[in-house]
């Protein structure tokens, strides 16, 4: 029983070695524009489903298999998780991967060569998500909102609220307020 799924060669992250016949010194370009595969981010920020990734790699057939180097750059989306703004902005990052020729001794869960096919979504993944913000910023001194009223602090950087008074004061300052109202004082 296998527990490799069969690549589908109509793929856009797949990739045919055919061209590069196991020869080890042998290279291949690849430029193309790839749909980006979907969950290809965290909660707060991502790469859209859908949208272009431009990759530009290099394939080097080497003994052990084909090292695969390059970028992937992506557009991104999300929001501020301090103002909860939207952020959009494009990023390009670093794609290395060796995928092992079959037969050859390799960790189990290294990334393996089936016939002549390549799967880049597990190294785009790793490349794209482990690189992405734990908590993106619209900038780097984003201000958030007010924990008072939710008011957004970068439109608006000098907004305060009065200082609250001590609830153990109210009857005191009723007392004053009552004196300042009285008429006959």
């Amino acid at each position: 029983m296998s527990l490799h799924q069969h690549l589908d060669p109509r793929s856009p992250l797949v990739i045919d070695l055919h061209d590069l016949e196991r020869r080890a010194g042998t290279m291949k370009r690849v430029r193309r524009v790839v749909p980006a595969p979907a969950d290809l981010g965290i909660d707060m920020i991502g790469v859209p489903e859908g949208s272009d990734i431009t990759l530009d790699l290099m394939l080097e057939a080497v003994v052990e298999g084909v090292l695969v180097t390059g970028s992937a750059e992506v557009r991104l989306t999300g929001e501020c998780t301090r103002c909860l703004e939207p952020i959009e902005d494009t990023s390009s990052y670093e794609v290395q991967e060796l995928y092992f020729y079959p037969g050859r001794d390799a960790e189990e869960d290294a990334s393996r060569i089936e016939g002549d096919l390549i799967d880049l979504d597990p190294a785009l993944r790793d490349a794209v998500v482990l690189e992405l913000p734990f908590a993106p910023l619209c900038r780097e001194d984003c201000a958030g909102l007010c924990p008072i009223c939710g008011a957004l602090l970068n439109d608006d950087p000098g907004h305060h609220h009065d200082d609250p008074v001590d609830s153990r004061w109210n009857d005191l300052t009723r007392l004053a307020d009552d004196e300042d109202t009285d008429p006959l004082v």
